[in-house]
């Protein structure tokens, strides 16, 4: 049973992750956050079961289709919610994408419906028996691929171009901007990087936990307190915060019940934050005056 718990918990934590380091590298980059993060992960998992499920098509073309499509929603929410109100120095950007969520959530469930549907997966068919439990394929590899991603940002940022030029816009993007880089262009990217992982955790986490045009709202909520819990500035620690939430959320459902669960996990997230304010991983920034 706790071995169990443990898969669960690390698989969960590892879609917390992928939806929180959707929200920091928003932030690192241009200090704004998407906070229809929940909603795009709701559009990756209809989108895969739309594709893949309803039209037949099959899964090395669904995925792709899902992600592109998903990316063009970041870069929309980016171009048209966000800029507009950032580039004036404007905080409405906040309330814009709350409400382009809402607004996805209630376009989905007019069009894909409100009852939840079941994405069927080989993976979770398919499973191992793991020190007395069994545990599906899916639960082993969701951790596995989160990690993989988490790692391949780290990659990315340290060792190419782009991570330079992400760095660059990171550290001072009036200096990027006189280098000749195109700042709005990577605040852009960095929009689509970030539905593209919340469309990731969305298309993984559905065969476990069902497709709805509500399943976003909740995943969103915990995604941003991890981030934040986390440091949102640091990638390591969002994603070892997202691993460590999802299996204190993982246990207490086991020892006292899912009706404990928020209480307890939330929290615990003001407990931390009110001894750590800037997060278990994060740092203080100093300011140069």
């Amino acid at each position: 049973m706790i071995t169990a718990a443990l898969i669960s918990g690390l698989g969960l934590g590892s879609m917390y992750a992928l939806l929180a380091l959707g929200f920091h590298i928003t932030y690192v980059v241009s200090r704004t956050v998407n906070f229809a993060q929940g909603s795009a992960m709701m559009v990756g998992a209809v989108l895969g079961y739309s594709f893949h499920i309803t039209w037949g098509w099959p899964i090395w073309l669904a995925v792709p289709m899902t992600l592109t499509l998903c990316a063009v929603y970041g870069l929309a929410v980016e171009r048209f919610l966000v800029r507009p109100f950032s580039s004036r120095g404007s905080d409405a950007w906040l309330m814009a994408t709350v409400a382009a969520g809402i607004l996805v959530d209630n376009l989905a469930m007019f069009t894909f419906g409100k009852e939840p549907r079941q994405f069927t997966s080989e993976l979770t068919n398919t499973g191992v028996t793991l020190l007395g439990a069994n545990i599906s394929v899916l639960q082993m590899l969701i951790p596995v691929i989160g990690a993989a991603i988490a790692l391949a940002l780290l990659l990315v940022r340290r060792y190419t171009r782009l991570g330079k030029v992400l760095e660059a816009c990171v550290q001072n993007p009036q200096a990027a901007m006189l280098m000749g880089i195109r700042v709005n262009r990577v605040v852009a990217i960095a929009f689509a990087v970030s539905a593209v992982f919340a469309a990731i955790a969305g298309m993984l986490i559905a065969p476990l936990f069902n497709v709805s045009a509500e399943m976003g709202t909740l995943f969103g909520l915990k995604a941003f307190a991890v981030a934040i819990l986390g440091g949102i500035s640091s990638a390591s620690g969002v994603f070892l915060a997202g691993l460590l939430f999802g299996l204190v959320e993982a246990l207490v459902t086991i020892y006292f019940g899912s009706a404990f669960t928020q209480i307890f996990t939330f929290a615990l997230v003001i407990l931390a934050l009110a001894l750590r304010p800037n997060g278990l991983f994060g740092s203080k920034t100093l300011v140069k005056v």
